[in-house]
């Protein structure tokens, strides 16, 4: 019998709050973490709109801000939920073996100095044409070498360990929106195939930058309505024209069962299953017949040893973006055939917005929570009925239902997908 993990622990920072008691309180209420964007001057752009994290600052875990000061936003966030995560599971206390505690995150790119570059590229342009020799120079006098390595997406994975002391495996992947999922999944992997006790895993992002929503507007994936932020985000409503950008981090303990109980430590729920695929199709487009999501779907049923009709809640990837939604929704009718009307699926990217990177270790958090406490978190926003999309999306309103095995969907650019099945604990 291969080893079974579970959750010792839980962390997040995210637009809805600064750790998952409140977080939960506001999904569970509607709540809506988006607004006017702050972080840079969006009033130029297409979409001047997103869900930040407010209020918050590396001050609040305690740690010396000038140490950090050169670390990149989501670092910061990384350390902060993480923080959270191992001081609840208590595994610092009862002590870990150092070399089979590892990290596996799925973090983004950080610490984006628009500002430098700018300069640089002003300097370059001076003679009316770009010169690159300008442009070096330049770089070799303003560009702090600190700043630039903490650009790496491997960063916070690197200080996470240094912080906890963590000297097993350390990974860090970027499947765009799929990546913490996928990194829980191999986390997971990891202690079952018995190279580490412990793993601390999640991920962190934040893509509020004139980049990042450049990008995301040239391929028309943002929702423009900026005249009403709250509503903006409306996952499988017909009148849904795209994501609202978030940010933040996520972070759980995972733990080989045994070692949990040896030490007494409290448990949220359990990893059953987990199930990846790639489309193999266009890069920014998801096939029409969902052919990837319906497949890592049913691999993490398969690998949690369970049939489509136990599963009691689905956590949609639910990006509020046309196609994501219809065939998601599609890929669902597949997966549960005559139970796919009875089965539950919300999407709680319709409060606090697209955490990318971050996006899957949240989602799957939610998803203990409703099974601890037997709630559904509600889709706000869903107002108007697509034909293609007629689920049941618990409608704007938290729901009481018993929940024993939820799914948790991460579908990123570039085709990547991964499913993770999550289970109430049973001894």
């Amino acid at each position: 019998m291969r080893p079974r993990v579970v959750v010792t622990g839980i962390g997040m920072i995210n637009p809805m709050g600064h750790d998952p008691t409140t977080v939960w309180k506001g999904l569970q209420e509607g709540q809506s973490g988006v607004g006017y964007t702050t972080l840079f001057n969006a009033k130029g752009f297409p979409t001047q709109i997103s869900a930040e994290v407010k209020g918050w600052d590396i001050t609040d875990t305690g740690e010396d801000p000038e140490l950090w000061k050169h670390r990149g936003r989501h670092t910061k966030f990384a350390a902060g939920a993480a923080k959270q995560a191992i001081s609840e599971s208590g595994i610092m206390d009862a002590g870990v073996a150092p070399h089979r505690f590892g990290v596996y995150l799925g973090s983004g790119e950080g610490n984006q100095d628009f500002v430098t570059f700018t300069d640089m590229m002003t300097v370059a342009m001076e003679g009316g044409e770009y010169d690159m020799a300008k442009f070096l120079q330049k770089g070799l006098e303003v560009l702090n070498p600190l700043v630039e390595l903490e650009q790496e997406p491997n960063m916070p994975a690197a200080h996470l360990a240094a912080m906890f002391n963590a000297q097993g495996p350390n990974y860090n992947c970027l499947t765009a929106c799929a990546a913490s999922s996928q990194a829980i999944g191999e986390a997971t992997e990891i202690i079952r195939r018995g190279d580490a006790d412990v793993m601390l895993s999640g991920g962190t992002h934040s893509m509020i930058h004139p980049f990042g929503v450049t990008g995301f507007n040239l391929l028309t994936a943002l929702s423009e309505n900026n005249a009403n932020p709250t509503s903006a985000s409306r996952p499988f409503d017909a009148r849904r024209d795209g994501f609202v950008l978030g940010e933040g981090s996520g972070m759980v303990v995972l733990e080989e069962l045994e070692h949990a109980r040896r030490r007494g430590a409290p448990i949220y729920g359990e990893i059953l299953g987990y199930g990846t695929t790639a489309d193999a199709f266009r890069i920014t487009d998801i096939p029409p017949d969902g052919h990837g999501g319906i497949a890592s779907m049913r691999m993490a049923i398969s690998d949690a040893g369970l049939n489509p009709e136990d599963i009691d809640y689905v956590n949609a990837h639910g990006t509020s973006t046309t196609v994501n939604d219809k065939v998601e929704t599609l890929a669902c009718k597949q997966v549960f055939g005559d139970n796919a009307y009875k089965t539950p699926v919300s999407s709680t990217k319709s409060m606090m917005g697209h955490l990318i990177a971050a996006a899957g270790v949240t989602e799957m958090i939610v998803c203990l929570l409703a099974i601890r406490d037997s709630v559904l978190p509600p889709t706000i926003n869903y107002e108007n009925p697509d034909p293609l999309c007629d689920l049941d999306y618990v409608p704007n309103e938290a729901r009481q239902a018993k929940v024993k095995y939820a799914l948790n969907n991460s579908f990123g650019f570039g085709g990547q997908n991964v499913t993770l099945c999550l289970g109430k604990f049973e001894a």
